[in-house]
């Protein structure tokens, strides 16, 4: 056998290898009977007409055409967020941000496929799948663009002393803290990347509408928190809408929100579920939706104002005509109490000190991905061990004397142990 032929024999197993096990066998018969056509064009065209078919079941089976698109994807988002200046103290740590961002992106749902299964058929499961991922990789320039400004002290004057008011001494100069905030965010990220795999996996048993009952209630509660706090939870923090103390029974209700909407959720879904389901579904299966919905309503709300907070903050860093906006009229808060009389007259570093403000505050945004979740898991862990029963798996009683679903009636008794009528 020539060189040539080995290469195409070569070829032709790897394509097969590319298409599903139930068809390689059809691969191999669509090869075998090329040398059959007359040669010449003809020959050339079942050969064509058969990698055709073979590229589409590949594309069909491997899903390259997302694997593409995120590819293309995360590149331009790694070029947007890459960091310039190699001079700046907290670029070694952004630029592994960045890397480590894309490499978790790509990486995990690899590991997801192996340990929790192929994804849910459901529209739900691939929005959120989508949906997740839009959020985290439009989260990564965000961030790294507000980073490098917070760690960029200015050379000196005026604006170097409102640095150190407003930011502290610790901004740009401690790399000690700054590895440890972008190791705590990095670890969060790939808890909130796998718990959005799993929930969305088919060996989750999540129902769609669970699903869609919790990413719906978490996006009404992170947009509700962006509009009364766009810039972040500290005083020092602006709104658009309402200026100073007035924001605070908003902000109020949006707590109160936060730390009831995952227990409604939980409810809503439990009751969709048991209603959709005849016979009524175990207490285990009743307690795994309550669990989900909670905690899919508090990080698709979390996750939803970080990246519109962070967002909101790296714009206003570009655009001047967000900076006014935000801190139109009697939004003049400077971050920092007594800080008018030295700003008294410089337009530029009364901008400069907005934007150092926010920048600042969108540190909060983490926290909040942290708080969120941990609120959710309490409430509706709670929540689930009561539906479900772990010494029997199974729900107890009915009330009124009633027997748990699927039991059997007791027979009755012989006719000699019956009791004699009158």
């Amino acid at each position: 056998m020539s060189r040539l032929s080995q290469v195409g024999a070569a070829a032709r197993r790897g394509a097969a290898r590319l298409v599903p096990a139930g068809r390689r066998d059809w691969v191999e018969a669509l090869w075998a009977e090329a040398p059959e056509v007359p040669p010449g064009l003809r020959q050339l065209a079942w050969r064509a007409g058969g990698a055709r078919l073979i590229a589409r079941e590949a594309l069909m089976r491997r899903r390259i055409g997302s694997a593409l698109l995120f590819a293309v994807a995360a590149a331009l988002v790694a070029w947007a967020a890459w960091p310039g200046s190699a001079a700046d103290a907290a670029t070694s740590v952004d630029r592994v941000d960045v890397i480590t961002m894309v490499l978790l992106l790509a990486g995990l749902p690899l590991a997801a496929r192996r340990f929790f299964g192929p994804p849910a058929r459901s529209r739900t499961a691939r929005f959120l799948r989508v949906g997740g991922y839009v959020a985290l990789l439009a989260l990564i320039p965000a961030k790294a663009a507000v980073e490098q400004f917070t760690d960029a002290p200015p050379r000196g004057g005026v604006v170097l002393r409102l640095y150190l008011l407003i930011a502290g001494p610790g901004f740009g100069n401690n790399n000690n803290n700054d590895w440890v905030g972008e190791t705590l965010f990095l670890v969060v990220m790939a808890l909130y990347v796998a718990a959005i795999l799993w929930m969305t996996s088919q060996r989750s048993r999540i129902a769609p509408a669970t699903l869609a009952i919790g990413a719906g209630t978490g996006i009404v509660l992170g947009v509700v928190m962006y509009a009364v706090a766009p810039l972040g939870l500290s005083n020092a923090a602006t709104n658009p809408w309402l200026p100073g103390s007035e924001i605070d029974p908003l902000v109020l209700l949006a707590w109160i929100l936060v730390l009831v909407g995952p227990g409604a959720a939980a409810v809503l879904a439990e009751r969709r579920y048991a209603a959709s389901a005849s016979p009524p579904p175990p207490a285990g299966a009743r307690a795994r939706q309550v669990f989900a919905a909670g905690l899919l309503t508090s990080l698709a709300g979390a996750l939803l104002v970080t990246v519109l907070g962070t967002g909101t903050t790296a714009l206003m860093l570009k655009a001047a005509w967000l900076r006014n906006w935000l801190y139109h009229g009697q939004h003049l808060l400077f971050g920092v109490g007594g800080l008018r009389l030295l700003l008294r007259g410089n337009l530029g570093a009364v901008a400069y000190s907005h934007e150092l403000t926010a920048g600042v505050d969108a540190a909060t945004f983490l926290i909040i991905c942290m708080a969120f979740p941990l609120f959710g898991l309490a409430l509706t862990g709670w929540a689930a061990l009561c539906l479900w029963n772990p010494a029997t798996g199974r729900d107890g009683p009915r009330p009124g004397g009633g027997r748990p679903p699927g039991a059997e009636p007791a027979p009755d008794p012989p006719d000699s142990a019956q009791l004699a009528r009158p």
